[in-house]
């Protein structure tokens, strides 16, 4: 006799769920609660597991509860495999120890993929296989569908994402993944929080929404009787009033919204992390960052080493400085300081660019080129030296106002996050909001709008700050996965 647990074969889902309804009616003539609110676990499998020489030698009766993966009768004997969250452990559940009442039940009432409590005591079968002989069982959830079979279930990707429950019970690398991205962002908080930085909360519902070029998505207040927008970034506005305020170290890891197209790397509804740092800027910024993606990276993946799109990437080993005038004047021959718009579409088309001609202007098409670029370049580095015209809220180079102080991680041909020394002269922040007016209405929907709240904030003073933000998009780029799949539950359109 083998006592390696084998599924069941699969059966119609249809009928099954009949048969089970069934099964679910019996055991509540019974008298049986086919879903209690109380268990009496006292042991994780994974502790029974570990321990399994001291428990078996002292013979100590304990409680495991989680669901079953597999039953097989063989005579008087049926095996099990109880699973919980931290592993699994096989039953072997026999008449003579159950007594024929009890075991009769679980026989003919319990299936595959039920929840239940099983009380006994470690033995080893004469198989070496860590198993516990129940005593006694009772049923904490009947399940009305069964678990997909394994190898044939959930095949498509698109089911996949919409029964995510059902992918984690199948595929233990979705689980694997899920824990993952937890670390991530756990380590990233343990990392600032440990450099004296606070965790703050700033609203999700705007009047204005600011901090990013990007198109919102818009609600109505029914109690104020108003439109709102969801942030376009993660307290960015917000958190340098703060600055203001007198706070010097915040931050914020929280959902933002952006009502724009999708792809490998783009979703509409991201996790994404933004510090504020008083009386730092941009170079200070940059040295901060790298330290956290390297303490980030290893802590969850427990590496510095990446292959990301084909890149091979050591986050360990120096980061370089990408020049965005040079890199773009080197790969396209366009001087983007002194371009105009008729030869960035020239260049476009030269380069079979695709844009999108509403709202395009010279800070739409220098972004294309530069999108481009990027893709040839796989890092760890920082593109440094962006014109004025491409980011309204970060300083000017001093030494030459046409640039700005900002910085963005390179990452396998992607932006891995951005940042910069945050704009706190008033005057020259009120004319850049104008220029984005402009813009906008032009019909360029992501430049930014003019908020005068803001600008009254500067006036009572800012000191020198630098800012910085990430999304989950890293998270997925370490995975070498698409940004959707490394969410737990992406948005999906409903089942016709």
């Amino acid at each position: 006799m083998s006592d390696k647990i084998k599924d069941q074969p699969p059966i119609a889902p249809v009928s099954e769920r009949g048969d089970r309804l069934k099964k679910l009616d019996e055991l509540i003539k019974a008298g049986v609660n086919p879903y209690p609110a109380k268990a009496e676990r006292d042991h994780p499998i994974e502790v029974v597991l570990r321990d399994f020489e001291e428990l078996a030698k002292a013979q100590k009766s304990f409680t495991l509860a989680g669901r079953l993966r597999s039953l097989r009768e063989h005579g008087n004997l049926t095996f099990a495999t109880l699973e919980d969250a931290s592993g699994d452990m096989q039953l072997v559940l026999s008449k003579k120890d159950l007594g024929e009442a009890a075991y009769r039940q679980f026989i003919k009432l319990i299936d595959s993929g039920d929840f239940i409590q099983a009380t006994g005591a470690c033995f080893l079968t004469h198989k070496g296989e860590k198993s516990l002989l129940v005593k006694d069982w009772r049923l904490l959830t009947k399940a009305l569908r069964p678990i997909p079979d394994a190898w044939y279930g959930l095949k498509d990707e698109e089911e996949r994402f919409r029964k995510r429950y059902l992918d984690i019970i199948l595929n233990p690398e979705t689980k694997v993944m899920i824990l993952k991205r937890a670390k991530f962002w756990q380590a990233m908080r343990l990392f600032l929080m440990d450099r004296g930085f606070i965790e703050v909360e700033t609203p999700v519902l705007e009047t204005l929404p600011g901090g990013a070029d990007a198109r919102p998505f818009i609600t109505h207040h029914h109690a104020l009787d108003m439109d709102v927008y969801l942030r376009i970034s993660t307290g960015e506005l917000w958190q340098k009033k703060l600055m203001v305020a007198g706070l010097e170290k915040t931050f914020e890891i929280g959902r933002q919204f952006r009502n724009e197209g999708m792809d490998a790397e783009h979703l509409q509804d991201y996790t994404q992390m933004e510090f504020y740092w008083a009386y730092a800027d941009y170079e200070k910024g940059m040295a901060l960052v790298e330290e956290l993606y390297k303490y980030v990276a290893q802590e969850t993946f427990g590496t510095l080493k990446f292959k990301i799109r084909n890149f091979e990437i050591n986050l360990g080993k120096p980061w370089v400085r990408y020049d965005y005038c040079e890199t773009i004047k080197k790969m396209t021959g366009i001087d983007v300081l002194k371009t105009d718009e008729p030869a960035i579409v020239k260049k476009l088309k030269e380069l079979k660019v695709e844009y999108d001609p509403k709202g395009f202007n010279i800070t739409r098409g220098l972004d294309n080129l530069w999108k481009y670029c990027r893709k040839s370049l796989g890092g760890p580095g920082f593109l440094v030296n962006v014109p004025v015209t491409i980011e309204p809220l970060a300083k000017r180079r001093e030494d030459n106002p046409e640039l700005v102080q900002r910085f963005q991680v390179i990452l396998g041909g992607s932006e891995m996050g951005k940042g910069y020394s945050e704009l706190n002269n008033p005057l020259d922040q009120e004319e850049r909001f104008k220029e984005q007016q402009k813009l906008r209405d032009a019909g360029d929907e992501e430049a930014q709008r003019h908020d005068s709240d803001f600008v009254e904030a500067l006036e009572y003073g800012m000191p020198p700050t630098c800012g910085f933000g990430l999304s989950e998009r890293l998270f997925s780029f370490l995975m070498d996965k698409p940004a959707r799949e490394c969410q737990i539950f992406p948005l999906m359109k409903p089942k016709n």
